[in-house]
């Protein structure tokens, strides 16, 4: 009994030791369906098809020739056979510099990339004691990201008592700060109550047919005209900016 577990013991051994020698050489055999595919391009003597529809650099086509013959056609002209589909019935190889075929393929593939930008909703959140510095900081971050094409959720964030403080009063910090943004945009959501406090949300615009939406201060707005025998009040109310420099609110 002994010498049975001690002869199980000795061959697990030994398929350890065989499998850390394959590992560490990159020996193991490759499993069944997990071969990874040839994505090279092949250039001259490495490629396989024995016949390639050949066209040159200046765009002319040379027809269907042998593998022997279209690289005799590309050592004549001191250029390389690139084949550029072998998808192709027959393939399709094309006689050019090799240099410059991968430097325009790596451009074709920046301008694909470069098109194919995700569009995302940033955020960028404003308080009622922000100061002017990080408002102008946080205005030119805005306009990066819009001129990046990505809309922009400005949040002006509210705590404590300024969660109780008049709608217009808010609004109108809310548009100061839209005023300082150095880009042209367009309002996608307009102002309304969040969570957070007051929030909004901006696009891009192109500055050369849209312009920045004037924004009329609530202090501005034309007042509505008052009745016959209409009197004011014996006392103004202060405005609210006033009651917040003095620290009764």
């Amino acid at each position: 009994m002994i010498w049975y577990i001690l002869t199980i013991i000795r061959t697990l051994c030994i398929k350890l030791r065989l499998y850390y020698f394959l590992s560490q050489n990159n020996l193991r055999p490759q499993q069944r369906g997990t071969q990874a595919k040839d994505t090279r391009t092949r250039i001259n003597a490495a490629i396989k098809a024995p016949e390639l529809r050949i066209i040159t650099d200046t765009g002319e086509n040379l027809g269907i020739l042998s593998l022997a013959d279209a690289i005799k056609a590309a050592e004549e002209r001191k250029l390389d056979l690139i084949e550029i589909s072998p998808k192709a019935n027959p393939p399709i190889a094309k006689i050019m510099d090799y240099g410059k075929y991968r430097y325009e393929t790596g451009r074709k593939a920046r301008e694909v990339k470069a098109k194919s930008h995700i569009t995302e909703t940033k955020s960028v959140q404003v308080k009622i004691g922000t100061g002017d510095h990080d408002q102008q900081l946080k205005a030119k971050k805005t306009a990066e990201w819009l001129s990046e094409g990505h809309r922009v959720k400005v949040d002006l964030f509210l705590w404590g008592r300024y969660k109780y403080m008049e709608a217009e009063f808010l609004k109108e910090r809310l548009e100061r700060f839209l005023k300082i943004i150095p880009a042209d945009y367009k309002i996608a959501d307009p102002m309304k109550k969040s969570p957070k406090g007051w929030t909004t949300t901006l696009e891009r615009v192109a500055a050369s047919k849209n312009k920045k939406p004037v924004i009329i201060p609530a202090e501005n707005k034309p007042k509505a005209e008052k009745k016959v025998g209409q009197t004011e009040g014996k006392t103004k109310k202060k405005s609210l900016d006033d009651l917040l420099e003095s620290g009764l609110i």
